[in-house]
């Protein structure tokens, strides 16, 4: 049958095929000519492409019946249905950008000093600095460093020039704490931390372009520095405090070494902090708490008097509130992030202290306080400017040109407003035009089953424990941004890992990529045909579909809502196999030679979609993304991330071996493994 070029006499736009995480079978025979409407009803014999579905390790054995109502659960969820609807405006354009030259992602020499440039997007970013002192678990992962790292890899396949920092945070109370616990010096305890940090985080494949840390000269310098500017602009008060002094320990406690009931009545934590409770998430003085205990020796403080510096935080209120009311209306800031600095600034900023009595810290440089050091929320945020010291003499360039830099940073909700109130005020409060942060990411909490992380009980995954298991670190990103929790606290859970995975993982994202290749390799010699013009109306329909699912991933991504853009990912892949489905490219290869010829279309069209998959797969999975480059035999060129869907494989060009890119993960392993980590509960 002639194709027809007109997309509305087909009424493509109009169709709707229910997606189904299994697979529908494909036809050996039947009408040449395509016939959308009757892909549902008709379910003819099957002729598989070669390892087209991974095969299982053990022997197919009686479902028990836990195992039968989880699989009864499953099906019963409710089923999306997608739809090429797509205008003929949309068709047009996208047929359009389809014939144009795919762009080239910019590419870095070995040892280059990324500094801004003049004629690009300049993006920085920071994630919140991790405590050197403990490990850290998924939630500490997802909710700064790896969303941090998912950001930068998608900004570098935009050819952004992009700088991603961070390091770990080194000085402070917990510090000396653990240094205490493990009888060493707060250095040998940073060092040590340091390096396990560095380990998990390569693990995790986390691409940093500097991962420093802030017990550095940088620090000192860059941080007292900060202070005098303030100090000389009368934004720094001195006060009398009156504070937990440990006869035992003949000291002042700091924050993080007293505990005890959170003074709030609606909360009354028993094991509030001194400075934050973690369960009401309210700032605190430690005079406040009640019942309070030394941490070091477990006796009663007692109330004395010392002599600390105050930021002026009502004195810089205003000028806090003019840069929030810009940045949240111009940036991309998350519900959460800016729904908590608007609380703090519509009750009033009060004077915040910004020393403490301790030795492990930045000194204060001012005379009759040179035995105090910075308070950690005061000079920790100043790492980042800091590492960036260390990382290129040239720092300033990234810090102190707002108008060519855009700074995106990402937390979790706790540290929302030291980055929000009270970074902000100092870097505005020294007038030395640095860059306030323009796009900020925090998000809740990551829960852990029916509990929360606890190292001391064991409970959770840490990051020196996953890469101990037999799931690959690409699997570990893969579900902790499904889980992302943008919006609210979200729940890792052993069940919902093995669901997605075999789910969206082996049945949708695998199954197309391994179908589409197989079926090049045996069809068409592993040959790439020629697709520089389209003809039949569902190729166009489908190359415009693609086109608007790429824009709805970089408009998620570029809003930093990461789960948003990994559900366009999933999304593309379910569009590839309906497309599929429904040209039936398996039954035309047997048919006439211009039925031959729409396959060999069909199939190209669909290994083109498998590139693009490789590309916006690459910040959440980028192992994955490697490896569906490697099978398609283009691991030398990468193209960067446009807005439209390109052709980027040339006719002629040709592939790989196909090969399964996951493996099932069968509900007796999860089950060991939700064992393995339930720790030891109350």
């Amino acid at each position: 049958m002639a194709a027809n070029n007109t997309v509305d006499d087909l009424k493509v736009q109009d169709l709707k095929v229910e997606e189904s995480t299994t697979p529908k079978p494909e036809a050996t025979s039947g009408a040449t000519a395509e016939k959308p409407a009757k892909v549902k009803k008709d379910k003819p014999k099957q002729d598989k492409p070669k390892q087209d579905k991974p095969k299982q390790d053990k022997p197919k054995q009686e479902k028990s019946k836990q195992e039968k109502l989880q699989v009864m659960a499953e099906a019963a969820a409710p089923v999306e249905v997608l739809e090429f609807n797509r205008s003929p405006e949309e068709v047009e354009k996208a047929l359009k950008d389809w014939a144009n030259q795919p762009l080239t992602a910019n590419q870095r020499k070995p040892d280059e000093k990324i500094l801004p440039k003049s004629d690009a997007r300049n993006v920085l970013i920071t994630s919140a600095l991790p405590y050197v002192n403990n490990v850290p678990h998924l939630g500490n992962l997802i909710g700064s460093l790896l969303s941090a790292d998912v950001f930068g890899r998608y900004c570098r396949l935009r050819n952004y020039n992009t700088l991603y920092i961070c390091g770990t945070d080194e000085y402070g109370t917990a510090t000396e704490t653990k240094a205490l616990e493990e009888k060493c010096t707060p250095r040998q305890i940073c060092d040590k931390y340091y390096e396990l940090h560095t380990k998990i985080y390569k693990w995790f494949q986390l691409d940093f372009d500097y991962f420093g840390r802030t017990s550095t000269d940088k620090q000192t310098q860059i941080s007292q520095d900060i202070f005098w500017k303030l100090y000389n602009r009368n934004l720094v008060l001195k006060e009398k405090v009156d504070q937990l002094y440990c006869d035992t320990c003949q000291r002042f406690l700091a924050d993080r070494y007293v505990a005890g009931t959170c003074p709030d009545p609606a909360c009354r934590f028993d094991d509030a902090r001194g400075d934050q409770c973690d369960r009401c998430q309210k700032l605190i003085n430690a005079v406040e708490l009640i019942e309070p205990k030394c941490q070091i020796c477990r006796s009663t403080p007692q109330i004395k008097t010392s002599e600390h510096l105050f930021l002026d935080l009502p004195n810089l209120a205003p000028d806090v509130r003019k840069w929030f009311d810009e940045s949240v209306k111009t940036g991309h800031w998350t519900n959460t992030a800016s729904a908590i600095t608007e609380a703090w600034l519509n009750e009033g900023l009060k004077p915040r202290c910004i020393t403490r009595d301790l030795k492990w810290g930045t000194p204060v440089p001012l005379e009759g306080y040179t035995d105090k050091v910075f308070y950690v929320w005061f000079d920790a945020p100043i790492g980042y400017l800091s590492i960036t010291a260390n990382y290129t003499d040239e720092w300033e360039k990234w810090w102190k040109q707002p108008d060519k830099v855009e700074l995106f940073q990402f937390m979790a909700k706790d540290n929302v407003p030291f980055h929000s109130v009270i970074f902000p005020a100092c870097l505005l409060g020294s007038q030395d035009n640095y860059n306030v942060v323009n796009h900020l990411s925090g998000i809740d909490y990551l829960n852990y089953e029916d509990s929360k992380f606890s190292k001391s009980r064991g409970i959770g995954v840490f990051g020196d424990h996953a890469q101990d298991t037999e799931i690959p670190s690409d699997i570990w990103r893969f579900y902790l941004l499904c889980i992302r929790p943008e919006s609210q606290d979200s729940v890792f859970s052993w069940n919902d890992l093995m669901s997605k995975n075999n789910s969206e993982l082996l049945n949708n994202l695998g199954n197309f990529v391994n179908r589409a290749i197989a079926f090049c390799e045996k069809n068409f010699s592993g040959k790439i045909g020629d697709a520089s013009k389209l003809e039949t109306p569902l190729d166009q329909m489908f190359v415009a579909q693609i086109s608007y699912e790429l824009n709805a991933y970089i408009e998620a991504m570029e809003r930093t809502r990461l789960r948003d853009g990994l559900k366009c990912v999933l999304r593309m892949s379910r569009y590839g196999n309906q497309y599929l489905q429904l040209k039936q490219p398996w039954a035309k290869c047997k048919g006439s030679d211009a039925d031959r010829t729409d396959a060999e279309i069909s199939v190209t069209l669909a290994l083109n979609l498998v590139y693009l998959l490789s590309l916006v797969l690459q910040p959440f999975m980028p192992t994955t993304s490697n490896e569906i480059r490697h099978q398609l035999n283009v691991e030398q060129t990468v193209y960067a991330l446009e807005n439209s869907f390109r052709c980027y494989l040339p006719a002629g060009h040709s592939i790989g071996q196909a090969v399964p890119l996951f493996k099932r993960v069968e509900k007796p392993l999860a089950d060991t493994y939700r064992e393995r980590f339930a720790g030891k509960r109350n």
